[in-house]
C-alpha cells in the first residue's frame, strides 16, 4: 500500500469523468499522488489491484436504472469479494432526477471493516455547477488530511 488516492469512475456523457478529473487535478496541485481510472476502459483486475495499492479511494458513478453503472457495479463486487477494508473512501454521484449512486456505493461496503467515509459527498445533477466545484475542493482538502 502507498499513500495516495485512486479516483475510479464510470461516466456516460462525460460529466462524471469531468468531476473525477477535476478532483484529481486539485489533488495533484496539492502534491498528492493520484491515479485516475475509467472503469469502462480499464481491465477490472487492474482497477482492483490499484484500489488495494492506494490508501484512499474515490468512487465516482452515474445513477443508472436506479443502480450504479454496470462497470462500477462490477468494480464494487471485485472489491467487496476480496474483503476490501481499512481504507478511506469518498463518493461522487451523478443523476439527473434522483441520484442514488452514493447510497448504493456505500451499501456495498456495509459489512467491510474499518471503512471511513469522507464527510464530503459530491452530488451532481447532470452537469457540474459552482456548488459542485466547491464540493470537489472540500473533498480534495479532506483527502489531503489523511
Amino acid at each position: 500500500e502507498q499513500e495516495g488516492v485512486l479516483v475510479a469512475y464510470s461516466s456516460v456523457y462525460g460529466n462524471t469523468k469531468a468531476a473525477a478529473e477535476q478532483l484529481a487535478k486539485k489533488l495533484q496541485e496539492k502534491g498528492q499522488d493520484v491515479c485516475v481510472m475509467d472503469l469502462a476502459r480499464t481491465d477490472l483486475s487492474e482497477a482492483v489491484a490499484q484500489a488495494f495499492r492506494y490508501s484512499r479511494l474515490v468512487l465516482a458513478s452515474i445513477t443508472y436504472n436506479g443502480d450504479v453503472f454496470p462497470f462500477m457495479h462490477a468494480f464494487l463486487h471485485g472489491l467487496t469479494e476480496r474483503s476490501y477494508q481499512n481504507r478511506t473512501l469518498g463518493v461522487i454521484e451523478n443523476g439527473t432526477w434522483a441520484p442514488t449512486a452514493g447510497r448504493i456505493i456505500k451499501s456495498a461496503f456495509e459489512k467491510r471493516k474499518n471503512i471511513t467515509w469522507l464527510a464530503t459527498t459530491v452530488t451532481i445533477k447532470s452537469a457540474m455547477n459552482a456548488a459542485n466545484d466547491a464540493q470537489i475542493e472540500a473533498m480534495a482538502d479532506e483527502l489531503m488530511k489523511g
